[in-house]
């Protein structure tokens, strides 16, 4: 008791367990503990417990003077001031804080004192539970195992009454149609009877009840091979017959063979459609062609547009509808249901074991495949009578919504091949567009320089503004009756039709990658696609052949080159000339910025394509040359050799076949001209159309000179022409020509006037023979000479024509200069 009341202050161990705890709270360490205590145990420490103010004052004015101690005061009072300042300000910061605490406790003691009567009560009314129970349990004690035996009595009776019950209860199921209820039945009483099978109660009920489950079961089969239920009576069914142990294998069998012929039904629509089509298409005749942006030809020059489409039955975006939305929706409702029903079902311990849904997904994939497969024969077949290709948007969005559709699969049956397969038909489809699109442009071009052709050989137009050839479709059409295409508009139409109409082809061909198209996010679209099949495939190729078959123009006589009109080559000469110079150029740009072409992989630099235009615009030039000289060779060579020079009278005027040279030259100067630079000319002499030939004029003046000359002596004229040749400047006749008119006219002179010579070298000469060859060759340079680069080459040439027929001539006298200049004037 005394014990008790001893105030807690009291007891030492009680006060050093708080001042630990306090100055744990305040944050001071154990360090130094012995001199803290020292220190509070100094009467003069004025912080410490036991400070005593008169032995403090004492001490204070024993050791310091008057000054010392004002000063100690006046720093007292500063501190006093500072800690009261210190104190009113936590007390103005806590005050909030300590009227909150004050509140709880308030509260606290209310709410301690209401926890505290409850506490009571439930006390209470435990204690009075208890001593109840006590007395029941006492009550009962005697009675207890009684009731135990009878309740176990009770349930074993119903459950025989349940197991007597169970045909009539499975038949009612039956009648119901409760299969659900029936089969659970029958499962509860299934290993009982089994277990007491060998007393004949329980044996006829188990055979009642195998009779009743066997009639279930085949109803259960009858209504899965219906499949005309839902889906989740369809479940259901398939649910009950695997609990009455019906083979998983079969029933995956049997659901995938129904499916499989109301797919096949799908499949067989479609290609009922696909032949019906085929039928139509076979029945569409040719379209009438018209270019790019002019009026419509005649009807007698009608011919195939590769760019209209074919007037089909039925178009591709209806087909790939159609089987998207049946064939498509109906495969994905089937891999949803099956899997729902074999797969994805929660399998229970007996149905566990079987590895169910390993052996169905297998079977699953085996099933779409085969019908994907069957469905993928039909679009590509379907894809590939798209032959025309004017219209490309209803092809690129039947391929978009066949990809997207079969995206569904891919998320419906992760790992399956089919949106693989899928992807690799539309890629297949783009690489054929590409190319039948690369085999319009190239049909394209031939039509068009067929216009060209046309243009060129009948250049006349037969009334107002309409052609009587397909030309005048290339020319846009002329105003007056007697005006005919030049060759800068028949250019400039060709050029601006090809490249509209590549421009055409790369909008449509542009629809694969628009960003709304699904697949055009694939890697392939994003890069090979563009770089390799546009950009190389259709582009680059185009353009290639373009160059390819302007060469096959330059073919030698009898081949095609042979028929080619001389002015079609010089056309397609400047077409690949432009080309080199700025047309290729802008069409890889725009390729390359449209598609935005990354050059991962090797492409055709612009430099290459290029140069082979100016090869073949160089060998297209080289063979006009060739061309217009061999024709005019042509007629010089006959007028050589159909003329009797040996026994013609005397020269009256020139030659009409020289007038014709002439004419010719004049004529195919002003058709260079109008496509080419005039060239650069060397300087002319201010006599060049007054210079004389005489029969020894040139390489062989010098034995007018020679005072041993005689007609018997022709061995030393030879050797002085020969002498000379040595040293003058060799004449390459077929050398390459340049990009100017100029140039082009002197080679064709060359080889017109090196003809003559060799057909002059040919033939023997009388007096007057030589005299007309005289006059004809100062004719023509009265007028060749302005065409030439280098007006020494014709000069040359004509010394060289009238010096053979001088050394041919029976009777070398020629004719006096002033008659062969009267003659020429006049003539």
């Amino acid at each position: 008791m005394s014990s008790a009341t001893t105030p807690p202050d009291s007891d030492p161990t009680q006060r050093r367990r708080v001042h630990s705890m306090l100055k744990l709270y305040y944050g001071l360490n154990e360090e130094g503990k012995a001199a803290e205590q020292a220190e509070s145990l100094d009467p003069c420490d004025i912080n410490g417990p036991h400070f005593d103010p008169e032995i403090y004052l004492n001490k204070l004015r024993k050791e310091c003077s008057l000054t010392e101690l004002m000063d100690h005061e006046s720093c007292m009072v500063k501190q006093i001031r500072s800690l009261d300042s210190d104190m009113q300000t936590l007390v103005y910061e806590n005050y909030n804080k300590f009227i909150s605490a004050t509140d709880t406790i308030r509260k606290m003691k209310n709410d301690f004192k209401k926890m505290e009567d409850e506490m009571d009560c439930l006390s209470a009314n435990m204690a009075a539970i208890t001593e109840f129970s006590a007395r029941i349990s006492g009550t009962l004690q005697d009675q207890h195992a009684q009731i135990t035996k009878l309740s176990g009595v009770h349930t074993l009776l119903r459950k025989l009454q349940f197991l007597f019950e169970l045909p009539a209860r499975l038949n009612k199921c039956l009648e119901l149609q409760a299969y659900a209820q029936a089969v659970s039945s029958h499962r509860r009483a299934r290993c009982v009877l089994q277990q007491y099978s060998h007393m004949p109660s329980f044996r006829g009920i188990q055979d009642d009840c195998h009779v009743i489950m066997e009639q279930l079961a085949q109803q259960l089969r009858q209504k899965f091979r219906d499949g005309g239920s839902s889906a989740k009576d369809l479940s259901e069914c398939v649910e009950l017959l695997l609990q009455l142990d019906e083979p998983a294998e079969e029933l995956c069998d049997k659901f995938l063979s129904h499916a499989q012929s109301r797919l096949e039904a799908d499949l067989q629509g479609l290609e009922v459609e696909l032949k019906d089509s085929a039928v139509t298409d076979t029945g569409i005749g040719s379209v009438q062609k018209t270019s790019p942006g002019s009026n419509p030809v005649s009807p007698s020059s009608s011919v195939s547009n590769p760019f209209h489409s074919p007037a089909a039955g039925t178009d591709i975006l209806e087909f790939i509808d159609r089987g998207c939305n049946e064939f498509v929706s109906n495969l994905c409702l089937v891999i949803a249901s099956y899997q729902e029903l074999f797969i994805n079902r929660p399998q229970e311990s007996e149905l566990a074991s079987k590895n169910i849904p390993e052996m169905a997904n297998g079977k699953l994939h085996v099933f779409v495949d085969t019908l994907a497969a069957r469905y993928f024969s039909l679009v590509e077949r379907r894809i590939q009578e798209e032959k025309g290709v004017g219209d490309n948007s209803l092809l690129v969005r039947a391929l978009d919504r066949f990809h997207r559709r079969l995206q569904a699969i891919s998320k419906l049956l992760p790992g399956s091949a089919v949106p693989s397969q899928g992807t690799e038909i539309v890629v297949r489809a783009a690489r054929e567009r590409i190319k039948q699109y690369l085999s319009a442009l190239q049909t394209f071009y031939h039509d068009s320089l067929t216009d060209v052709r046309q243009a060129l050989a009948a250049p006349r137009l037969s009334v107002g503004g309409a052609s009587a050839s397909g030309g005048g479709a290339l020319v846009g059409g002329a105003t007056s009756k007697d005006a005919p295409p030049s060759l800068p508009e028949l250019l400039t139409s060709l050029s601006n039709f090809i490249l509209n109409q590549l421009k055409s082809v790369l909008a449509s061909v542009h629809l694969f990658t628009a960003k709304d198209i699904t697949f055009s996010n694939k890697p392939y679209f994003k890069g090979e696609f563009c770089s390799q099949g546009v950009r190389e495939g259709l582009v680059v190729s185009f353009i290639k052949f373009i160059c390819q078959s302007s060469r096959q123009y330059c073919e030698s006589a009898g081949d095609r080159g042979g028929s080619t009109p001389p002015a079609l080559l010089l056309l397609l000469s400047r077409l690949c000339l432009d080309y080199e110079t700025s047309t290729i150029s802008y069409i890889l740009t725009l390729t390359d910025e449209q598609f935005l072409v990354q050059h991962h992989t090797p492409v055709t630099p612009v430099t290459a394509l290029c140069a082979e235009a100016r090869e073949a615009a160089q060998k297209l030039l080289n063979h006009y040359v060739k061309v217009q000289g061999l024709i005019i060779s042509q007629m010089l060579r006959k007028s050589v050799e159909t003329r009797d020079w040996v026994n013609t009278i005397e020269p009256r005027n020139v030659r009409a076949v020289m007038k014709r040279v002439v004419e010719d030259t004049t004529s195919i100067d002003v058709q260079v001209g109008l496509l080419y630079e005039e060239g650069v000319r060397k300087a002319h002499s201010s006599d060049s159309s007054k210079r004389t030939f005489s029969v020894y004029s040139s390489s062989r003046q010098q034995i007018r000179y020679a005072p041993s000359y005689t007609p018997s002596a022709p061995m030393d004229t030879n050797l002085l022409s020969n002498i000379h040749k040595l040293f003058s400047e060799r004449i390459d006749i077929f050398s390459p020509v340049e990009f100017n008119k100029v140039s082009v006219l002197t080679g064709i002179i060359k080889i017109s006037l090196k003809t003559f010579l060799e057909c002059v070298r040919l033939r023997t000469f009388g007096r007057y023979g030589l005299q007309q060859i005289q006059v004809d060759c100062h004719y023509l340079q009265m007028y060749l000479w302005r065409f030439v680069s280098d007006e020494n080459l014709v000069h040359f040439l004509l010394d060289e024509i009238v010096g053979s027929a001088a050394h041919r001539c029976l009777d070398p006298s020629p004719m006096e200069q002033s008659v062969i200049e009267v003659i020429c004037e006049r003539g």
